[in-house]
Parts: C-alpha cells; sequence; structure tokens
C-alpha cells in the first residue's frame, strides 16, 4: 500500500497542508486508493471501482474500535489551504472510559456536563438557522449567527422529549410550516415559522411506527433520515438490523435496508428503493432532483470489503444487500434469495412467513444490483451528506430551491465547489488500521459524480492514533461556510473560505 508522510501541518491550528480541488493533489488508484488515517490529508483524491475489490477475505475482520481521548491542546482539524477551521460550538467535553466502544459492545453516550450530548445530523433553515439533532440527549437544537469570537450568538433547544432524532428537515421548502424530525422509530412534526427558536406547539407523530432501534454494533442502525422530493413526496431511511440477514428468513428485516416513501402527512405510498444495507444520510441533487444516500455496507468480510458508498438512488433501485455488493458480487454467506420474497418483489406486502421461507426457490437477481455512483473506502462509516450550493445560493433541506446569496460574498467556497458534495466519515472499526474520522468532498460535473472523492477534513487523530473527533453531519451556513459535528468532542465546526 502506497504510504504518504503526513506533515509537520497535523498538528496546527491554522490550514495550511494540500492544494484545494482547483489546485488538485495526487490521485490515487488501485490498492494505492486504500489509505489509513495517517495517510489521510486535504487534497489527495481518491478513485476506487470494482475492479479494484480483493476477494473477501473473513479472517481478516477485527474489532478495532476507536477509544476517544481528550482532543489534544495543539490538534485541530484540517481543512486544504485557504480555509479557515475555528470551534463554533461545544467542545467543553472530556471522554471518559465508558465513551469508547470494547468488546464489539454498542458504545455508551454518557451524560456529561457538556453543551451537547451527542451532535449528529444538522440542516440549514431557508432564514440561515442551523438545527441540530442532539440524538442521545433527545433534542433539538438551533444555532444562529456568529459572533466576533467566532461561537454561536445564540444555542437554543428547540424540542425535548424525542427518541434518538437524527433526520430534519423543512416543509415546505421555500416556506416552511413544519418541522420535520426522524426519531428512531416514527417520524413526528412540529409547527414552525421563520425565525423560532423553541417549537410553538407539540409534536405531531406523523408516522407512528418505524423499524426502530436495533442490536448492532453501535446501536443497530438507528438513524432516520428524511429528506423531501420535488413532488412532495417525504422518503425516510432506514438501515438494517443486521450485518447480513435477510427479510424472507428474518422477518424483523422488513421494510429495513429501504428508503420508504410517504406523503407529508404520514402516508406511506410505496418502498422507494431497497437493499441499502444503510442509507445514514440523504440529500437531493440540486441539478438532476435525484434522491441520493450516503451508506454504510456491511462488515466482516475483510479489510478491504464491503467499501461504503455516496450515490444516486433512482427510484425502484436495488443495491443487493444482504445477497449482493458492488455491482453483482455475490456475498458467500448467502444463497440467491426466494423468489416469491423481498428481493426480487419490492413491493412485498408482508414478509414471508417461516413455511414460505423454507425451502424456498432461489431466483439470481445479480444482474439488477446497480453499482454506486462514488465508492469510498471499506469501513469508514459515511454519515451525513450534502451538495455544496451552485453559485453560493443556501439550498433548503429538501435540495430545492434557492435563497438570495450569503453576505459576504467572500466566505463563498471557490466556483471549483459548486454542485460537489461533501460527506461526513465518522471512522472505522471493522478494520486492522483505521480509515475514515474525516469529511470527504466529492467533485461533479452537471450534477453527476466523476467516481472520485478527496480528503477535504482531517486531524481527528493524532500521530500515535488516538481519536479525538468523529465527523457525523455536514450543512452549509447562509454565509458560505460549511459547519461540521463531530460527536467524538461534542463539537461543532465551521470551516470557512478566507482564501488566505
Amino acid at each position: 500500500m502506497l504510504k504518504l508522510t503526513l506533515p509537520a501541518a497535523l498538528a496546527m491550528i491554522t490550514i495550511a497542508v494540500a492544494a484545494p480541488a482547483q489546485m488538485q493533489g495526487p490521485i490515487l488508484t488501485g490498492q494505492a486508493a486504500y489509505t489509513d488515517w495517517n495517510q489521510q490529508k486535504p487534497g489527495v483524491r481518491h478513485k476506487i471501482t470494482v475492479a479494484d475489490l480483493p476477494e473477501p477475505k473473513p479472517d481478516e475482520a477485527v474489532n478495532n474500535g476507536p477509544h476517544l481521548v481528550p482532543k489534544p491542546k495543539d490538534a485541530w482539524p484540517i481543512a486544504p489551504p485557504g480555509f479557515k477551521v475555528t470551534l463554533y460550538a461545544g467542545g467543553d467535553f472530556t471522554p471518559t472510559a465508558a465513551s469508547s466502544s470494547i468488546n464489539n459492545q454498542a458504545p455508551s453516550v454518557p451524560a456529561a456536563p457538556s453543551t451537547f450530548r451527542e451532535p449528529r445530523l444538522m440542516r440549514t433553515a431557508p432564514n440561515g438557522d442551523i438545527f441540530l439533532a442532539d440524538s442521545h440527549g433527545d433534542k433539538v437544537f438551533v444555532l444562529r449567527g456568529v459572533g466576533p469570537d467566532g461561537k454561536a450568538q445564540k444555542v437554543s433547544t428547540f424540542a425535548t422529549g424525542l427518541n434518538l432524532p437524527f433526520g430534519i428537515a423543512f416543509y415546505p421548502a421555500a416556506d416552511p410550516k413544519w418541522v420535520y424530525v426522524g426519531n428512531t422509530d416514527s417520524v413526528v412534526r412540529f409547527p414552525y415559522k421563520s425565525g423560532d427558536l423553541v417549537a410553538s406547539g407539540p409534536a405531531e407523530k406523523i408516522v407512528p411506527e418505524l423499524p426502530g432501534f436495533a442490536q448492532l454494533r453501535g446501536g443497530g442502525h438507528w438513524t432516520r433520515d428524511i429528506v423531501f422530493t420535488g413532488d412532495n413526496k417525504m422518503l425516510v431511511s432506514v438501515g438494517s438490523a443486521s450485518n447480513v440477514d435477510d427479510a424472507d428468513t428474518h422477518p424483523r428485516e422488513f421494510h429495513r435496508a429501504d428508503v420508504l416513501e410517504y406523503t407529508p402527512e404520514g402516508q406511506f405510498l410505496e418502498v422507494y428503493a431497497t437493499g441499502i444495507r444503510n442509507c445514514v444520510g440523504e440529500a437531493i441533487n440540486p441539478v438532476t432532483h435525484e434522491l441520493w444516500c450516503s451508506t454504510n455496507e456491511r462488515d466482516n468480510l475483510g479489510n478491504h470489503l464491503v467499501p461504503d458508498y455516496v450515490t444516486s438512488v433512482p427510484e425502484g433501485s436495488f443495491y443487493g444487500w444482504p445477497w449482493y455488493y458492488m455491482g453483482g458480487h455475490r456475498d458467500p454467506r448467502l444463497q440467491d434469495p426466494c423468489a416469491a420474497g423481498t428481493g426480487p418483489n419490492q413491493q412485498l406486502a408482508a414478509p414471508l412467513t417461516e413455511a414460505q421461507a423454507k425451502d424456498c426457490k432461489r431466483e439470481n437477481i445479480a444482474a439488477k444490483v446497480r453499482t454506486p455512483d462514488v465508492i469510498v473506502q471499506p469501513h469508514m462509516a459515511s454519515l451525513q451528506m450534502l451538495f455544496y450550493p451552485r453559485g453560493c445560493a443556501i439550498v433548503g433541506s429538501s435540495g430545492l430551491g434557492s435563497n438570495p446569496p450569503p453576505s459576504p460574498k467572500n466566505l463563498c467556497f471557490p466556483d471549483a465547489y459548486d454542485g460537489g458534495a461533501f460527506a461526513a466519515e465518522h471512522g472505522s472499526w471493522n478494520r486492522a488500521n483505521r480509515a475514515g474520522y474525516e469529511v470527504i468532498y466529492i467533485p461533479m460535473k452537471n450534477g453527476h459524480a466523476t467516481g472520485e472523492y478527496d480528503d477535504f477534513l482531517t486531524g481527528f487523530v493524532t500521530a500515535d492514533g488516538q481519536v479525538w473527533g468523529r465527523p457525523v453531519g455536514v450543512t452549509i451556513g447562509n454565509d458560505g461556510s460549511l459547519y461540521v459535528t463531530d460527536d467524538g468532542s461534542r463539537s461543532v465546526w465551521r470551516v470557512q473560505y478566507t482564501g488566505k
């Protein structure tokens, strides 16, 4: 594997390490694209294709979860030259032994005297307020403004009493009357008018039941994201309850590893797309108006299998889980799906009975498996994603429409970033050498991915391999800056372009 040496700037607070997208550095392909945390630095570009996938090697599987450490005094997120990173909110948490993932158990999220308990997904309201899901805190916060010190001028609790909230969406997009929140087992909405810092009414449970918390490492794919399409359909992502159980013989997987479609009032319409093990982050591409997913794939097939991915998700598409991966590669642990089951029959109204699943006729549907647009490294745990608005106009949570350009204009990212995507990579556990713990940038041409991605925001791992930060959420403020949540140090970071 190619080895790249991190510059001494790794420990510097101000940022000067690599070329931005318009002055691109090395492009890593083939096996060289599988870098470790200590080879990730802003400006390095990766391109992984299905031809680069190794054979399954289950004996490589490890439990190498991070042990969170307090942020060292000289550690700071690192962005490309011309960008400045500041602490916008939080950052007042000191990890304890209970914060770590040990012996393949779900990490606890201890209550502590910190601003946030678990800052995760963020979405920007049309007026510029940033809504933040504090998932294990069971709250949604609103962050407003930027003070002279670079910090949020206002941090307000919008709603409490939620159940592992994650997804946030505003509807209708241009002039929202509702804030939708994806709990782990339901979708609720709150009445809203522009500028509200506190919900003006109680939660209305419009989707009363979703497949909820499962029993996987890290908590069981409990996140539920929400976006609205241009024709006013609500798309809700639901991750699998397992690593590789199929819905034919495990009914608890029914309507999981899917994107589900509802009306804004919560009426179920159809299964929008299937075989997506865990679409954690959803976004609507503002050029093509297609749904995109930032996806966690399966574990325990080797250090370099199976890659996570960020991809367009057309209606009716199938991405293979659990029987296949990456364009029809067979998972060696499974047979083909039952011919009468959920694999060949996306809109099946109910799971197969035990009798129907026993000794069922099998059907090979590998040819139906769609290859993702952008393959990222395996086990990086790709979470929230977004598209950087073209022309630096703010795009609402639905990805549709825009507001006036932010002010001051010079905070907008360079034109090379227009229309591209950002995704937060929470970091690996099922890999011998850590990968992820960064934010990546995905270049686009006319709304379509090139298949490459760049390391954009790194520095969350110390020189000796200790993890202090884990990116989760990304959003764009009305000043054109990128905001990033990090549930390791319980921070919100602001990345602004200064040109210096």
